[in-house]
């Protein structure tokens, strides 16, 4: 249960950061502020900005958990990510500073046409519209779960809360809070690894700690194998993360609307240089936190299902006794598993390369088995709660932190988890509202609108786009792991968005129908492949995607017959 002081901590740090958002940006009256910023942020501002939006609520709930079960094998995603911020500071960065537009579709429009543009927006708007619903409705229900709040008023008090301070204030406020929170999720992170440490037995410092990982596999960072199914390798990471990167930080507005906001070129490349350096350090750190997690638990018992309030269920229901007798199982496995990591540590500071292996080995056995008991109990869960999948990793992390941390920092690094579902939100909130009003309100409806009309029906859009984001989050259900949720999602429309850009910047030998053909043909397929094909990992979905723009646009090319030249 949470103390006055944690509810202190966080419902201080939150009213704080809105607070402050929304009086600094009080008076944003004109386009060039509420959806750049007066192009006036600072390189760091920047770059806080691109971490802060990317750095959404799931990605401190979830990525602890992935690395509790899987270890360091998902920060193979950002392989691809400082090549991808190289390329765009040379092309992206220059092309949207000397067009001056507010979106990244504006350009679309003087290169393909109207219906290029249109296409691209919609496929923006849909992906980014659901994954905002997301990005409400992971933290919201992990948080009501383990805080025992109504789930419906936690989505809405997120919701209603980001929406307010982005409605005011606009991009400006966007990043003026996403600097403060960044601070709070630093400052929480390195608090949270510090506790951990300290929580370990005397003779476990952070060294043995790291250690004890390897041992256990966790520490299995990199994978050479050439397999178009794993989701995490070396290939799927530089190859599919490279496309999905280069096209979040290039054509998604949520992003692209980061930097466009810089003071100049200069400080919009290196706030995107920024994010390249600091945002792998920074996922290691998640998933290092994960790890010790992981590590503390060889030496404490840990739930059955870290998901208490499925567990509750079942204890409540005709199940309970098949439950409780994996319960009392997977208790006596616990109690093995902490006397065989003492082996195992004894055995480290042996310097005994054989009892080494032979601990290490008996550690291995006693894990299989407590996998196989847990993957009992998820099936238990899942036949009497069919809306969940049994599955706990997005509750793994919370789950410690409620009951181990001490009071005070729950109330920080739960703030740290609500500021980056408010950072996410926000940046995604301003990108759909622009989007809306720039390349459909204005190009479509209204092309003579005053500038105080634009900003009105920006403000009208960015709620609207809110309640809808609240509307999904209120009906959505819970998937496998909430990350990569997200990923997947973008994964389906960035490949073809980055396509047509790139036909844009670089082939000018394709015209605006055959792109158009090129961007139908690509989507269809990578849905097809999404629906159908089970042997290719998602991040292979943004090659695929983008690939096939590029090579059905030039196929089509000589097909499509050009209007004659007025003679």
């Amino acid at each position: 249960m949470l103390s006055t002081l944690d509810y202190f901590i966080l419902i201080g740090t939150l009213g704080i950061i809105v607070g402050y958002g929304i009086w600094r940006t009080r008076s944003t009256k004109t386009m060039d502020g509420y959806l750049k910023g007066d192009n006036t942020s600072p390189w760091w501002s920047v770059g806080l900005g691109i971490m802060a939006t990317q750095a959404s609520a799931i990605t401190f709930l979830s990525t602890p958990g992935q690395a509790y079960n899987d270890g360091l094998r998902f920060i193979q995603f950002y392989f691809g990510l400082p090549l991808a911020m190289i390329v765009l500071c040379i092309t992206a960065v220059p092309l949207y500073s000397k067009l001056k537009v507010f979106t990244a579709y504006q350009y679309l429009e003087d290169r393909f046409g109207l219906p290029t543009r249109t296409l691209a927006s919609g496929l923006f708007l849909l992906q980014r519209g659901l994954s905002t619903g997301i990005t409400i409705y992971a933290p919201s229900i992990v948080l009501s779960t383990v805080l025992g709040w109504s789930l419906n008023a936690t989505i809405l008090f997120i919701g209603l809360a980001v929406t307010a301070y982005t409605i005011i204030g606009g991009n400006k406020a966007v990043s003026v809070t996403h600097q403060q929170q960044m601070l709070v999720i630093f400052t929480g992170l390195f608090a949270a690894v510090v506790v951990i440490l300290q929580l370990l037995p005397s003779d476990v410092g952070i060294v043995r700690a790291t250690q004890l990982a390897g041992y256990a596999g966790k520490l299995n960072a990199i994978d050479w194998s050439w397999d178009l199914k794993e989701r995490y390798n070396i290939w799927s990471g530089l190859i599919g993360g490279f496309f999905l990167q280069l096209s979040y930080f290039g054509t998604d507005q949520s992003q692209v609307g980061r930097y466009i906001g810089g003071a100049s070129i200069t400080e919009s490349r290196l706030g995107l240089i920024m994010n390249g350096l600091v945002k792998i350090p920074m996922q290691l750190l998640i998933l290092f936190i994960g790890i010790m997690v992981y590590v503390f638990y060889l030496f404490h018992p840990a739930p059955l299902n870290f998901n208490s309030q499925a567990e509750r269920q079942v204890l409540a229901s005709t199940s309970a006794p098949a439950y409780q007798v994996l319960e009392r199982q997977y208790l006596g496995l616990q109690t093995q598993k902490a006397n065989q990591t003492k082996v195992l540590n004894e055995a480290i500071s042996a310097e005994d390369p054989n009892q080494i292996l032979a601990a290490q080995r008996g550690l291995n056995d006693i894990q299989q088995q407590i996998t196989e008991v847990r993957s009992n109990g998820q099936t238990i869960i899942k036949s009497v709660s069919p809306k969940t999948d049994g599955k706990d990793a997005d509750y793994i992390f919370i789950h410690f932190v409620l009951r181990y941390l001490p009071h005070g920092l729950i109330g920080l690094l739960l703030a740290v988890i609500l500021s980056a579902a408010m950072s996410s939100t926000s940046a995604a909130l301003t990108s759909l509202g622009g989007t809306t009003v720039i390349d459909l309100y204005q190009r479509m409806v209204n092309p003579d609108a005053s500038g105080n009309n634009m900003v009105l029906v920006s403000r009208l859009s960015t709620a609207a786009w809110g309640i809808i984001a609240m509307g999904f989050a209120l009906v959505a259900s819970l998937v496998d792991n909430l990350i990569q949720a997200v990923n997947i999602l973008g994964s389906l429309f960035y490949g073809c968005i980055l396509g047509i850009f790139l036909v844009g910047f670089y082939v000018p030998y394709v015209k605006g129908k055959a792109v158009f053909v090129g961007a139908i043909v690509a989507e269809l397929v990578v849905l097809f492949c999404f629906w159908k094909v089970d042997s290719i990992g998602y991040l292979w979905y943004n090659v695929i995607g983008c690939l096939l723009v590029i090579i059905v646009g030039l196929l089509a090319q000589p097909l499509i017959r050009q209007p004659k030249a007025a003679s």
